[in-house]
């Protein structure tokens, strides 16, 4: 989906170290960005990709470690980067948590940590990070289930909602200066811990394209929504081979 022509500058990638995160920053990187690599209890996984990285080209990565969930942490991060005296070309605000809460067992902490990590870090950290951004992007990693709940998930399902709503009020309130889209990924990498031979063949046999993505398509999405589709702001575009067709 990227026209593949190489970009200079820095971007932020949240929760870059592992999965769609590191595939995401192994993109940005290979079209020539330098990679702010964001973690918060990944420090291992992310030191390791930076050392990859910066073998290919040195000074060109750096790690940044932070629960953006926790009050304050968001803006401070922002501070650090603000007192470098750089811009960003890009922000991939894809830091999240994910688990099951049933109605009924909802408690506060789920909530706050849910709708934290989802959605109040990358609203706060963008917000802060507006300086640096001017002529860049913004990139939100949605959820296809931000508009069609996904069962036992109630709270995760209205936070992406959450930051689907975010990505169009950002887009509104920060043109023509800033462009803010969204990606939306269906089935990708399945869960942690999901074993469940016959709950993935459900879910596969509800895909038109009949298999699950791959993190890289993902990663070439963010790619052309943050750095060549340069009049494209405030949409969401969803990497599900057609599953939200089925939902």
């Amino acid at each position: 989906m990227s026209d593949g022509a190489k970009s200079t500058g820095w971007c932020l990638v949240t929760g870059g170290a592992r999965r769609l995160g590191a595939a995401i920053v192994r993109t940005l990187h290979g079209r020539g960005l330098n990679v702010f690599i964001h973690c918060h209890g990944s420090r291992a996984e992310a030191d390791a990709l930076a050392s990859e990285l910066l073998a290919q080209r040195p000074g060109s990565v750096q790690v940044l470690q932070a629960d953006l969930a926790a009050p304050g942490a968001a803006e401070a991060m922002a501070a650090d980067l603000l007192a470098r005296g750089l811009s960003l070309r890009l922000l991939v605000n894809n830091a999240s948590r994910f688990y099951a809460t049933p109605l009924g067992t909802v408690t506060g902490e789920a909530w706050k940590d849910l709708m934290g990590s989802n959605v109040r870090g990358a609203f706060f950290l963008s917000q802060a990070l507006l300086p640096l951004l001017r002529g860049g992007a913004i990139v939100n990693l949605l959820d296809i289930h931000a508009r069609r709940p996904m069962p036992a998930y109630p709270v995760y399902s209205m936070a992406k909602a959450a930051l689907e709503m975010m990505t169009k009020s950002l887009a509104l309130e920060l043109a023509p200066d800033i462009r803010v889209n969204g990606v939306a990924p269906g089935a990708i990498l399945w869960p942690e811990g999901d074993s469940s031979e016959a709950g993935q063949a459900q879910v596969l046999a509800r895909i038109p394209m009949a298999r699950t993505g791959q993190a890289e398509d993902i990663a070439s999405s963010v790619c052309f929504l943050g750095l060549d589709a340069h009049y494209v702001t405030g949409q969401v575009l969803a990497v599900d081979g057609g599953r939200s067709l089925n939902i």
